[in-house]
């Protein structure tokens, strides 16, 4: 796998270049302010882009800009976003219209390795791999009601659902049966309104994320 990385601090891009490497993934290259990062992408058109959200010149939301650029001119170009914080107006950005190929992480959850190359390579397929505090500041913003009509085990689904997890990995995590998951997910998709599909992981995970930026 490709991947572009787009990181000013020296340190922690280092170190996601030797990760990468180690785990047998081809680093394509390296840009450390924003002003390089959509040259770079367009020169590349790497599997994955991994981008920090606020790079110099301005450590706004040059990351993210680069970002979105890209993806208008490469629209099936995979991303995965690195912030230090829930910033929930980009999240919701890069996450509207039903989003696809994309992914949000904290930046602690790259020390976690397994978990972070998981998430890369779900983005890398096409999947969608969200922070669970981006996944609960996302929720939180939707308080005009459906949600409040899901139980609490429905919501646990839905919230796992949009981290991008499938059945099987559901129902080990809250220790039920893939059936029960099945359920919960049939509930969940009738009281919001979406259509009651189970056919996959990413299908389900883009109609969430099209509920939540509805």
């Amino acid at each position: 796998m490709r991947v572009v990385i787009a990181e000013d601090n020296a340190l922690l891009r280092e170190g996601l270049v030797l990760l990468l490497t180690t785990s047998g993934h081809e680093v394509a290259g390296v840009a450390a302010t924003g002003p390089e990062v959509l040259p770079l992408l367009l020169e590349q058109r790497p599997d994955v882009a991994v981008l920090d959200v606020r790079m110099p010149p301005g450590f706004r939301d040059e990351g993210l800009r680069a970002a979105l650029a890209a993806r208008e001119r490469l629209p099936d170009l995979p991303v995965l976003v690195l912030s230090q914080y829930v910033e929930e107006t980009y999240a919701a950005e890069l996450l509207g219209g039903g989003a696809r190929g994309v992914g949000y992480l904290l930046k602690d959850r790259v020390g976690r390795v397994d978990e972070f190359l998981d998430a890369l390579e779900r983005v890398a397929a096409g999947g969608t791999a969200l922070d669970p505090e981006v996944v609960t500041e996302l929720l939180a913003r939707r308080r005009d009601d459906p949600l409040d009509s899901l139980t609490p085990r429905e919501r646990e689904v839905l919230e796992l659902m949009a981290q991008g997890h499938d059945n099987g990995t559901i129902a080990r995590s809250m220790v039920v049966t893939e059936r029960a998951v099945h359920k919960h997910i049939g509930n969940v998709f009738l009281k919001l309104g979406l259509p009651p599909t189970d056919s996959g992981g990413h299908r389900r995970v883009l109609a969430v994320l099209a509920y939540l930026n509805a």
